[in-house]
């Protein structure tokens, strides 16, 4: 029936003048504006010859046909389509353009009660005074819809989803990093099923989860965990690029920088922490083992020449002969002592040899 262009400093551009026109009552706040309906391509840019001729033709009939069928200032309209004109709201109120100028809602329906207006059922006479105004609010489940689909909500939850997937894989039984890293994904997906997404940058903060996890699992000594910094820090920067021509009605969106330098910092701390440890753990072993070992008997099953590979209480190590001599596979050893990860061993006679000989 209406149709309201407000708050101040709105306008109806481009489709909006049409929907505007059509409506029964076209009505404008002070300080909008209506016009600027010249047809252009879906990236913004201006349509070739032949075709911006066509489309611009047509626009203009829809136009005037849609000035008509309400009354309005045929001529007026027309110039939004052919050269893109624009009229300030008491411009397109004196030149026919729209219908009313009101202040506020309450305004609006004050001047439509009682008018008449031409509807698919017949003449109908307005009675807007005293009406119940409506206000329709998101409910809890567009809230939560609108909080994910902000995309530095939906790039943590999409780090956060990969981590946990790939922790769970490489480590089964541990549930949590499963449960938590799918559920992480499904709201990630869901939220980047409402954004102009870049799946080549998904594909690279997987990749970092990946990446990151190795770097734990086999101690790449920072390699791994630079590699998974890079690939996150592209991923972020990708995820929301749109390459080549892009829509000029879609806002600019991508992962916020602090955030995703922020986040970069954190794993790149983490896994300094983790490389750390794990040389460390490499250079003094366990220390609960050291006391252990130390006297246990064992077998050598890859030549000590003088360092090689023995098996030691079902458990294999790297060890050195005590006196640099060769002991070849088979032969007993006891261990002498434990330095970080390497026992080193001696020929231990074994009592049925020594009685044979």
């Amino acid at each position: 029936m209406a149709v309201y262009v407000s708050p101040k400093g709105a306008r109806a551009g481009s489709a909006g003048t049409f929907i505007a026109a059509a409506g029964n009552f076209a009505v404008m706040a002070p300080g909008t504006n209506i016009g600027a309906a010249t047809p252009i391509s879906a990236t913004g840019e201006d349509l070739e010859d032949t075709l911006a001729s066509k489309v611009e033709n047509d626009a203009a009939a829809l136009i005037r046909s849609i000035a008509q069928t309400r009354g309005r200032n045929e001529d007026k309209l027309e110039e939004t389509v052919r050269s893109a004109a624009s009229y300030s709201a008491q411009e397109a109120l004196a030149d026919n353009v729209v219908d009313l100028i009101t202040e506020d809602l309450d305004d609006l329906l004050a001047k439509l009660d009682g008018l008449t207006a031409d509807t698919s059922l017949g003449m109908v006479v307005l009675e807007t005074e005293g009406l119940e105004i409506r206000t329709i609010e998101k409910n809890i489940l567009e809230h939560f819809l609108e909080f994910i689909s902000d995309p530095n909500v939906s790039f943590i939850l999409l780090t956060v989803g990969g981590l946990g997937i790939v922790v769970e894989m490489f480590n089964p039984g541990l549930v949590a990093p499963g449960v938590v890293g799918v559920i992480c994904l499904l709201l990630a997906f869901l939220a980047l099923g409402n954004l102009p997404v870049n799946w080549a940058g998904a594909v690279f903060i997987v990749l970092a989860s990946v990446l990151i996890m190795l770097e734990v699992v086999v101690a790449g000594f920072g390699i791994l965990g630079v590699g998974a910094i890079v690939s996150l820090m592209v991923g972020g920067l990708l995820l929301f690029t749109q390459f080549g021509d892009s829509s000029p009605t879609l806002p600019s969106i991508n992962v916020n920088r602090w955030l995703l330098s922020g986040t970069g910092g954190v794993v790149g701390l983490a896994l300094v922490y983790v490389v750390g440890l794990a040389y460390q753990s490499r250079k003094e072993g366990p220390p609960e083992k050291a006391s252990v070992l130390t006297g246990m008997l064992g077998r050598v099953t890859g030549e000590l020449a003088p360092k090689g590979i023995v098996m030691v209480g079902n458990e294999t190590w790297t060890a050195v002969s005590e006196d640099d001599s060769v002991i070849r596979i088979g032969e007993p050893v006891e261990v002498r002592s434990v330095e970080g990860l390497i026992l080193t061993v001696f020929r231990r006679i074994d009592p049925e040899t020594q009685e044979n000989s």
